[in-house]
């Protein structure tokens, strides 16, 4: 039978947008190549049996150092790692892939979407950190974010349309992100893609999409928002800072 992977405990994205342009007065993507990854986690004989057949689970994640990969909390939950045993990770960045000993540095924030920090047993030589913003996104701001569906990279871009101001998304920064006519292009597998601005900077990262699903004869249909509303949420990525603030 056949390995299946899952979803994780809230969703785990994926991306299955072409490559699209990129405004002119934004970074190139090439200046970030290297520096969002595909994370996969296999499972072993007992995981598999309580995690009801799945082989593992994929996310996405990016480099804040070379010893360091921030992706969404939820996937290194779904991923079984802990902050105190090396568990392998397999790190797939386009056709190149290595498997290196990880577990959770440290998680960071205070509503229900967090980051979580994954410390790698030893650096990846050709990772390229990302710089991280400190100030808050602007309405209206162009951004645009990476993610590896089936260990191709693939870029969707976007636009920054409010913070959440209550419930579970209270203090997420909820994006508007599609592709031509596509509103779910950011799916399942793309928690913890980093969401980078105009200049080259992590602002936020992928966590959760909006999303209603609805049954059509012996089909389950999903469909995204309407149009001018967000699709996307995201964790805000000050609350790193507010971490090393508080410790």
């Amino acid at each position: 039978m056949r390995g299946r992977f899952g979803r994780g405990v809230l969703v785990l994205f994926v991306l299955f947008a072409n490559t699209q342009a990129v405004p002119a007065a934004c970074v190139d993507p090439i200046q970030l190549a290297h520096s969002a990854v595909s994370i996969v986690r296999h499972f072993d004989d007992a995981e598999r049996d309580s995690h009801r057949g799945y082989v593992g689970v994929r996310g996405t994640g990016w480099f804040l150092s070379p010893t360091t990969i921030v992706t969404a909390e939820h996937v290194t939950a779904g991923m079984n790692l802990s902050s105190h045993d090396w568990k392998p990770l397999e790190i797939v960045d386009g056709d190149n892939s290595q498997v290196i000993a990880a577990r959770i540095q440290r998680v960071a924030g205070s509503q229900a979407e967090k980051l979580a920090v994954i410390e790698l047993q030893h650096a990846v030589s050709d990772a390229r950190s990302v710089a991280v913003r400190r100030d808050p996104l602007v309405p209206e701001e162009q951004v645009m974010t990476f993610a590896y569906p089936t260990g191709s990279l693939r870029l969707v871009q976007g636009r920054f349309v409010r913070f959440g101001d209550g419930g579970k998304v209270a203090g997420m920064a909820l994006l508007e992100m599609y592709e031509g006519e596509n509103r779910l292009v950011v799916d399942h597998g793309a928690s913890g893609a980093p969401v980078i601005d105009c200049n080259g900077r992590v602002a936020a990262v992928i966590s959760n999409v909006f999303t209603q699903s609805f049954q059509w004869g012996h089909r389950e249909i999903r469909i995204s928002t309407a149009w001018g509303m967000p699709n996307v949420v995201s964790v805000p990525i000050q609350v790193l800072d507010e971490l090393q603030a508080a410790n």
